[in-house]
């Protein structure tokens, strides 16, 4: 997998946990507060600029109330 099409991945991948969020209607400042994370590391997941661990994929996930496999589920390259 190239570089650019990791970078691909990262922003679909924080297009869709916006998307949830949002259909949560959750502000990143509430998101940040349930799954206990800086709401600046939030947007620049959202923004695909930085790579996120399994245990960040967790917090988001239960935060949200989905499963880990729904936070992931998304058209990757």
């Amino acid at each position: 997998m190239s570089r650019g099409s990791n970078n691909a991945n990262l922003k679909k991948l924080g297009v869709h946990i916006k998307r949830l969020r949002e259909s949560k209607n959750l502000s990143l400042r509430e998101l940040s507060y349930e799954c206990d994370l800086d709401n600046s590391k939030i947007s620049k997941i959202e923004q695909g600029q930085i790579n996120i661990t399994f245990s960040t994929i967790l917090q988001l996930a239960k935060a949200l109330g989905i499963t880990p496999s729904q936070l992931l589920q998304t058209d990757f390259d």
